[in-house]
């Protein structure tokens, strides 16, 4: 008899408030064989009946110890199903995102680009993440909207935007690409960055869209 398949949701967690530098995400170290004490993405089995966005919120709460009310949105993106990907035996892997806010945490937050060597696949799950996310952002408004605020500098919306591509965006195509998302308006004000020193336009989304 085949031996059945677990499911195992693991969860790409994206911290970007309004005073952080710059877009990391959370890997903790492992308690448990395999692979104890090396890091890794926050993750747990699927209990029997319960649904993935609240699997997922509870991987995040106890493995990188957000409340409840820091996690502002989760969502799907991919499923992994290399047989061997986990040592125990096969393991369908359900990668999720989930956007927190900042929060005291022992998790460690790392860029995009400085990501260390993980426990499973999860290395290989951040990559492929990356890409989605890039894809998804300034298109799916929860996401985009969970990342960014209801109101934003032009300025985080291109290091956003560097962050997930890895390389920086035209400044007219970003700007016609925010112009042309639903509920998205140039209020025509305009903040001082520290980063630049330079008055950056001001963009709101109308909060009853």
């Amino acid at each position: 008899m085949e031996q059945q398949s677990a499911v195992s949701l693991d969860v790409v967690t994206l911290r970007y408030g309004p005073d952080d530098p710059t877009l990391t995400l959370g890997v903790a170290a492992r308690q448990w064989e395999p692979f104890a004490g090396e890091l890794a993405l926050p993750g747990v089995l699927l209990g029997r009946g319960e649904r993935l966005v609240a699997a997922a919120r509870r991987a995040v709460h106890t493995k990188l110890g957000a409340p409840e009310a820091a996690i502002t949105a989760v969502g799907q993106l991919a499923t992994f199903d290399e047989p061997n990907r986990d040592p125990r035996g096969p393991t369908l892997s359900i990668a999720m995102w989930a956007v927190v806010a900042d929060h005291p945490s022992d998790a460690t937050w790392v860029p995009f680009d400085k990501v260390p060597p993980l426990a499973f696949d999860h290395n290989r799950i951040i990559e492929a993440a990356r890409e989605l996310l890039a894809g998804m952002l300034w298109k799916d408004l929860t996401f985009t909207r969970a990342m960014v605020g209801e109101e934003f500098p032009a300025t985080r919306a291109v290091e956003l935007t560097t962050a997930l591509d890895g390389a920086r965006p035209d400044p007219g195509n970003l700007n016609r690409t925010l112009a042309a998302l639903p509920g998205l308006t140039r209020t025509g004000e305009r903040v001082r960055v520290k980063a630049t020193g330079r008055p950056a336009a001001v963009w709101a989304f109308d909060r009853t869209a």
